[in-house]
């Protein structure tokens, strides 16, 4: 499979919001700020073109990006 839409650190993020964690959580996790995970979530969801965190999952999901 070809390379993704998404970074490394923008699938570890959304691989871990999918498992319904907190900004802070993921934050806590990767050993980045709060505001850096916030920063991956918008950047993916400008790649996307979709408004929302959950917008960003199901677009993912059916991409194959990410899984559950």
């Amino acid at each position: 499979m070809g390379k993704g839409i998404l970074t490394v650190r923008e699938r570890e993020v959304f691989e871990r919001l999918v498992l319904n964690k907190t900004t802070k959580e993921i934050a806590k996790e990767l050993n980045i700020s709060e505001k850096t995970v916030r920063n991956h979530i918008s950047n993916a969801m400008q790649k996307l073109g979709v408004k929302g965190r959950a917008g960003a999952v199901v677009e993912l999901l059916k991409l194959k990006e990410i899984s559950l």
